[in-house]
């Protein structure tokens, strides 16, 4: 197969850690005889600065017509508040590409400081529906405010959302060693919305004997994640709940650093490290890149496994194989990873070591 991709390097540290994830990406698709082209496209304060747009009108066009894209971090706390053309660009995204499942892995590494070790968690998150407003309705808000001390915000939950999001997980489930599926939900109190969500991930659990298929409690995971996260191998998850939870079980790895992501539909699927667009290191050349590097290696496993390509599962492979073979060595690390190297020593030994 030959792939499409998009490249849009995002705000701040993202012009630095993006370029570190391209070296490694294209290393293991040549390494593995995969073809593969890389289309600049823009988005972002870049975009903005150059377009008058955060969000042009024909980059959600031009990536629909890609197998996928790597985005990096977006610092959208810093646009200006009062433009209607300074808007979130991933929202936009996720709702109009409807990039419906969202992979976050926590992994922990045996020389690497973390809370726990022998982690090895990936959470499946929801991700077009449940409490955001900017992609629970059609038209409108999910959010409002009726009078001037009251506001309301809608929780939307489908049986489609989540009977695909749970037939996701089971898919990413049956491609690790552990098979075990693990739903997180509280039908215990939202006994309509999360209760739905559990029946359709019980009806998808029936589908697939060779997973063992349990249920947590949200408040309970939460705690168990903490004291025993060893115990969990996939996670699926509505959005908000998702949204958290991701976050905790990254901080018991490593922190944000360390916390590579995709979000996919069915026909597109795009990298973006979980980690903000840190401002504050912004041209230091330290930014970690690890999580943008990871994230590509996820892209290219869910495009091996959802297009029945080995070639792309034998490229993920290469970069997982390399990045774990840098941190066992201790060095290039950056900083934050206890090491001195810069953002570009460490991507491109990783892209060596591939």
């Amino acid at each position: 197969m030959t792939y499409t991709f998009g490249v849009l390097l995002g705000d701040d540290i993202g012009p630095e850690v993006v370029p570190e994830a391209l070296k490694v990406a294209r290393t293991a698709l040549d390494k593995a005889g995969v073809n593969a082209t890389w289309e600049d496209v823009p988005v972002g304060w870049s975009a903005y600065q150059e377009l008058g747009t955060t969000m042009p009108e024909d980059t959600i066009p031009r990536l629909l017509e890609m197998d996928g894209c790597i985005l990096g971090p977006i610092g959208h706390r810093a646009y200006p508040r009062d433009d209607p053309k300074a808007i979130r660009p991933v929202p936009v995204m996720r709702k109009q590409m409807d990039l419906y499942m969202s992979v976050r892995p926590a992994k922990s590494y045996p020389n690497l400081q973390s809370l726990h070790q022998d982690v090895d968690i990936a959470i499946v998150r929801e991700n077009s529906e449940g409490f955001p407003p900017d992609r629970n309705m059609v038209m409108g808000s999910g959010e409002f405010r009726p009078t001037k001390d009251m506001t309301l915000s809608v929780r939307v939950i489908t049986r489609r959302a989540s009977e695909r999001i749970a037939r996701a997980a089971f898919e990413v489930a049956r491609a690790r060693p552990a098979k075990h599926v693990t739903a997180v939900h509280k039908d215990t109190v939202f006994m309509l919305s999360c209760a739905m969500f559990a029946e359709e991930c019980r009806k998808v659990a029936a589908e697939y004997p060779d997973i063992t298929f349990d249920e947590v409690m949200v408040d309970s995971f939460a705690a168990h994640l903490v004291m025993k996260p060893q115990q969990f191998d996939t996670i699926c998850i509505t959005n908000t709940f998702g949204d958290i939870m991701v976050d905790l079980a990254s901080g018991l790895v490593g922190g944000m650093g360390m916390a590579p992501a995709i979000s996919a539909s069915d026909t597109f699927v795009m990298a973006q490290a979980s980690h903000g667009s840190a401002p504050d290191i912004a041209g230091q050349g330290i930014a970690n890149p690890y999580a943008e590097i990871m994230s590509m290696a996820l892209m290219f496993d869910h495009l091996g496994r959802t297009r029945s390509d080995e070639a792309m599962s034998v490229a993920a492979n290469h970069i997982e194989t390399a990045v774990e073979s840098i941190i066992a060595a201790g060095a290039p690390l950056t900083p934050d990873l206890g090491g001195t190297a810069s953002t570009t020593e460490m991507g491109e030994a990783i892209a060596a070591a591939v």
